[in-house]
């Protein structure tokens, strides 16, 4: 039996959804854009993705000032109070990765795997509840809820998981956050306030570090330079709670309040050193979040130039073509570069040059960047400062910087993914020895 006010907000979202299909002129060119966006953005393509995209604009798409959440809510002038206040609140609707943590007669109990938050969720129809009646404690599921009352219900598609590992459980976050980016901690904006304060704070560690938002290096010594960084990183935070990293482990360990036994486990489980873990022990404020270690990728490191962008809300962008961009721009002949067609196409589609390093090139180089666009366009009339981020949006582009991969995570996710490390490096070497046949003497 579904409650009526669950079989009410089955009926509104339906009346919602067909009144986003049916829009004309500036809703549906506006829906049109968001979901070819977010599509183009999210490695996953099947119709529960496309489904649930279109669910997020409902609530989160704009036509001007307004949602069509509050558009539909005008067009429709004979609806309740109540209904209003219903389809209102649905505003605070968000996608997760859910653990089921109790099954109950008329739904569930979840907890959000991002922020190990809790919610009573209840599936506003019979067949969704017959379906999901067959799901055991411990599954895990990617679906998105919305709030009815005192508690939630499901609002998109459902994708059933099973059980997971850890080290399928970290992959499966680690696809939440390519498919769902702005929902990463949808349900916690504390979290979500903090790991943007550690993308600025990162930011102003670059700028002390390197001396500038701006360098190029060789793969090999950018590598070497990252190292450093780390360091001056590791150095900069135990300055900050006043621990004095010549100390003996045994001195830090009680000055956390620990046996120096404890204390190696916990950085053992944890994937940091001693030093590092004393310092999380020390300051509970920093335990909250945990900033990932930095690496450059492989790819990267072989490269003969790599130039790094720094800004404190887009993060570090790292491209390996940024020069000869710039010697493009400086041309005067843009016909008589080698391979310039192929050089602009690729940073209007690749994701690597996102709208702040357009915005950046444009800032530096305004005049030869029109130049440049309305010869490659074939628009002579292209205006840089009106029609960039029109182009861009073309090009799904968001205009608006998405949480960088910098940003500090919470506790629980960071030590979910070095304990799943550790299985997969334990695995891998179990499968190494397994296969390697032993020959002559064993030593033991």
């Amino acid at each position: 039996m579904v409650d009526a006010i669950l079989a009410r907000s089955k009926e509104l979202k339906q009346a919602l959804t067909d009144f986003v299909y049916d829009a004309e002129g500036e809703l549906a060119t506006a829906f049109e854009k968001f979901v070819a966006g977010r599509l183009a953005q999210s490695q996953s393509k099947d119709s529960k993705h496309r489904d649930t995209i279109v669910d997020i604009f409902l609530s989160h798409g704009h036509i001007g000032t307004k949602t069509p959440l509050e558009l539909f809510i005008e067009s429709e002038p004979e609806l309740s109070e109540s209904d209003r206040e219903l389809i209102l609140n649905w505003k605070h609707n968000f996608s997760g990765l859910f653990a089921i943590q109790e099954i109950l007669p008329d739904g569930f109990k979840l907890m959000n795997w991002l922020t190990t938050k809790m919610y009573i969720v209840k599936p506003n129809d019979l067949d969704i509840l017959a379906a999901m009646s067959r799901f055991k404690l411990g599954e895990m599921l990617v679906t998105r809820i919305a709030p009815i009352e005192n508690y939630w219900t499901v609002f998109s598609p459902y994708v059933q998981l099973g059980n997971l590992g850890k080290p399928k459980l970290a992959v499966a976050i680690g696809n939440f956050r390519q498919n769902y980016k702005s929902d990463l901690y949808g349900d916690a904006p504390d979290l979500l306030e903090e790991a943007w304060k550690s993308v600025e704070r990162y930011h102003q560690d670059f700028l002390d570090f390197f001396g500038g938002d701006q360098i190029t290096l060789s793969g090999y010594h950018l590598g070497k330079k990252i190292a450093e960084f780390q360091d001056f990183l590791t150095q900069r935070r135990m300055d900050e709670v006043g621990l004095d990293r010549n100390k003996s482990l045994a001195e830090m360990a009680q000055d956390a309040g620990v046996s120096d036994e404890e204390l190696t486990e916990m950085a053992e489980a944890m994937g940091l050193d001693a030093a590092a873990a004393a310092k999380m022990m020390q300051n509970k404020a920093a335990a909250k979040m945990v900033t990932p270690q930095i690496e450059l990728p492989p790819d990267l490191k072989k490269a003969e130039e790599v130039t790094v962008l720094a800004h404190p809300r887009w993060g570090q962008t790292l491209l390996t073509t940024y020069t000869q961009f710039e010697t493009l721009l400086k041309s005067e002949n843009l016909q008589s570069v080698k391979g310039a067609d192929k050089l602009i196409r690729r940073y209007l589609t690749d994701a690597e040059a996102n709208t702040f390093v357009w915005h950046r090139l444009a800032e530096q180089h305004p005049t030869q960047l029109e130049n440049v666009l309305r010869s490659f366009l074939q628009r002579p009339e292209f205006d840089l400062q009106k029609d960039l981020d029109p182009l861009l949006q073309e090009h799904h582009k968001p205009l608006e910087p998405e949480l960088p991969e910098i940003a500090s995570v919470p506790l629980h996710l960071h030590n979910l993914f070095q304990e799943a490390l550790a299985e997969v490096s334990k695995t891998k070497a179990k499968e190494k020895a397994d296969k390697k046949p032993a020959k002559g003497f064993q030593r033991s």
